[in-house]
């Protein structure tokens, strides 16, 4: 996909800050591998992709840490025939992890120039397989539900409840849920009308704003 010679640093990162944490599901790290970051990342971060760090993307967001995001993919579980919700699209990069291991992702961005920015980068790239959506993400996108996997990019108080009701009997739901400065990456597990939930340690990330997350401010 790309061929310039940051390849070395993406497979030097999927090595050294990915595979060797526990991360094991190989389409997750081919993923990741091919992807190139930093064209996720406007100057001057870029230069930083490839570190273990969040890094700004503009309008008060960021980029997750590469960890972070290889993390919570593989606690989705993707697979090829899913459809998958993400709230809070930032830069696109996620989608784009996404994309490659899923049939449609459909990504919620609430500020419009950061969903523009997503649309832009996905394009260039070549995602056909993205629906980038402006609304509040605490709402999910009915239109297309249910979804076999739902992933929450921003921090939320407790996971909001229309994200629950539009996740498929089997699906999988991850989301950072806690105060505003710590959080719990929690997953659920639909089964019926049942929900197992479990804990896979504490996180930090940007509020969730909307209707049921932090409000709206």
């Amino acid at each position: 996909m790309d061929t310039n010679p940051r390849a070395y640093e993406r497979s030097r990162m999927v090595e050294l800050q990915i595979r060797s944490r526990g991360i094991s599901n190989p389409r997750i790290l081919a993923a990741m591998r091919d992807i190139p970051r930093h064209l996720f990342i406007p100057p001057p971060y870029n230069t930083s992709a490839y570190e273990d760090a969040p890094l700004p993307i503009g309008n008060g967001q960021t980029i997750s840490q590469p960890y972070i995001v290889a993390l919570m993919t593989e606690l989705l579980d993707p697979r090829p025939g899913d459809r998958v919700l993400e709230i809070g699209a930032g830069s696109g990069y996620q989608a784009a992890i996404l994309s490659m291991l899923v049939q449609h992702v459909t990504t919620i961005e609430r500020i419009p120039a950061v969903a523009d920015l997503a649309r832009a980068n996905l394009a260039e790239l070549g995602f056909n397989n993205v629906s980038v959506i402006v609304g509040d993400g605490t709402q999910g996108y009915p239109e297309d539900a249910p979804y076999d996997g739902i992933m929450i990019t921003a921090a939320t108080p407790e996971i909001p409840q229309p994200l629950i009701d539009q996740l498929a009997d089997g699906g999988r739901l991850v989301a950072p849920v806690g105060g505003r400065e710590i959080q719990e990456l929690i997953t659920l597990a639909r089964k019926g009308d049942s929900m197992e939930r479990s804990s896979h340690g504490g996180v930090r990330f940007v509020p969730l704003i909307g209707e049921f997350g932090w409000g709206n401010t």
